[in-house]
C-alpha cells in the first residue's frame, strides 16, 4: 500500500506571469478587447513585449493549477505539481521559485522556451490575457511521474490543458492513475473559452472527477442553460461535488448531497487575476486538511476577496493568519 503523503497534487500549465497596469487608452492602442484571453504563438507575445518594453511590471511563476498549489502550500498543505518548462531563465526561475516553496516539482525542461502570459491590468482591475504555452504545450503523459498521483490524497487539473491533444492524454492518464490509486480528483474548467470549444473533453472528464470548481459563466456553458437552478440540478446529475463561484454574489457548493452557500467578503477589487485559483486553493485546503465543508468554503471566499484587494496572483501576507482568522470567527 502506497503512503498518501502529498495531500494535493497538480497539473497543469508551467507559465511564468508578467503583469503590466495599463490605461484603458494603452489597452486600446495595442488591439486587445478588454477581458479576453488569447493563446498567441512566441512571435506575436515577442511583439507585445517590445511594445511594453521598460514598462514596470510584476513577475512570478503562474499558470493556473499552480496558482492554487502554491497557495494551498502557503496554507501549509503539502504539494507537489507537474508541468514542463524551457531550458532558459525563465525556466530557471520558475524551478527556484517552486524550491523555495518546498513544493515538489515534476518539469522535465525541452527546448522551448518557457510558457508566459502576460496579464494587463485596466484600472476596473479586469485583466486582459496574452498566453504564449511554449515548452508548457508540449505537455503529455510521458512527463507525469505516477508515483506522485498515488501518493497524493487529492490531484488538482488544470482544465487549460484540454486546449492541446496531448495535454489532454496527459489529463485523461493522470484520471487512470488515480482512480486505480485511490486518489481524489479535482478539476477547474479555467475558463468560458475551453468549455466552449472543447465541450466533449471536458463533458467526459468531468464524469469521471470526485469535485468540480468553475465559475457561474463555465456552469452555463457546460450545463447549456441559464437558469441557475436549472444548472444545479444539471451539475448534481453530473458530478459528485462541485462548487460554483459566482462573484459579488458569493459562491454554492454540493458535497457529500447536501447544499453550501457562502457569503462574498467584502473588497476592494484591484485586480481579478488568479481569485478562482486563489478560491480553489482555500477550499481544498478545508477539505482535505480540516474535513470541513463550511470552514473549506469561508477561507475560500475569505482568501478570495484578499486577493484582489492587491496586484498579481500571489497573496502578499502569511496565509495561515487567515486560516487563523476563519478559525476564530
Amino acid at each position: 500500500m502506497i503512503e498518501k503523503d502529498i495531500d494535493l497534487c497538480g497539473l497543469g500549465n508551467g507559465l511564468v506571469d508578467l503583469l503590466y497596469e495599463v490605461s484603458f487608452e494603452e489597452l486600446e492602442n495595442l488591439g486587445l478587447r478588454k477581458g479576453e484571453m488569447r493563446l498567441v504563438d512566441a512571435s506575436l507575445q515577442n511583439k507585445l513585449f517590445e511594445v511594453l518594453k521598460g514598462k514596470e511590471h510584476h513577475k512570478c511563476s503562474g499558470g493556473s493549477a499552480a496558482n492554487t498549489i502554491i497557495a494551498f502550500t502557503q496554507f501549509g498543505g503539502k504539494s507537489a505539481y507537474h508541468t514542463v518548462l524551457g531550458n532558459d531563465e525563465n525556466g530557471r526561475f520558475y524551478l527556484e521559485e517552486f524550491r523555495n516553496l518546498n513544493i515538489e516539482l515534476v518539469a522535465p525542461m525541452i527546448d522551448e522556451p518557457t510558457g508566459t502570459c502576460i496579464v494587463l491590468i485596466t484600472p476596473d482591475s479586469e485583466r486582459t490575457m496574452n498566453t504564449s504555452l511554449g515548452a508548457t504545450a508540449h505537455f503529455g503523459p510521458e512527463h507525469i511521474n505516477p508515483s506522485f498521483i498515488e501518493r497524493a490524497k487529492w490531484i488538482y487539473l488544470e482544465g487549460y490543458k484540454f486546449t492541446a491533444p496531448k495535454s489532454t492524454q496527459a489529463l485523461y492518464y493522470a484520471i487512470d492513475v488515480a482512480r486505480a490509486s485511490g486518489s481524489k480528483i479535482a478539476l477547474t474548467l479555467s475558463d468560458v473559452f475551453v468549455v466552449n470549444n472543447f465541450y466533449p473533453q471536458v463533458l467526459d472528464s468531468v464524469h469521471k472527477v470526485d469535485l468540480l470548481f468553475c465559475n457561474e459563466q463555465e456552469a452555463k456553458a457546460l450545463a447549456q442553460q441559464e437558469n441557475f437552478g436549472d444548472i444545479v440540478e444539471f451539475l448534481k446529475r453530473l458530478v459528485p461535488n462541485f462548487v460554483i463561484t459566482r462573484g459579488e454574489n458569493g459562491s454554492f457548493a454540493w458535497v457529500n448531497a447536501r447544499e453550501y452557500e457562502f457569503q462574498a467578503y467584502k473588497a476592494d477589487p484591484i485586480d481579478t487575476t488568479g481569485a478562482g485559483d486563489m478560491y480553489a486553493a482555500g477550499f481544498l485546503y478545508g477539505l482535505i486538511k480540516k474535513n470541513n465543508v463550511e470552514f473549506a468554503g469561508k477561507l475560500a471566499s475569505y482568501a478570495s476577496a484578499h486577493i484582489v484587494s492587491q496586484l498579481g496572483a500571489r497573496l502578499r501576507m502569511d496565509h495561515k493568519i487567515l486560516v487563523e482568522k476563519v478559525e476564530n470567527k
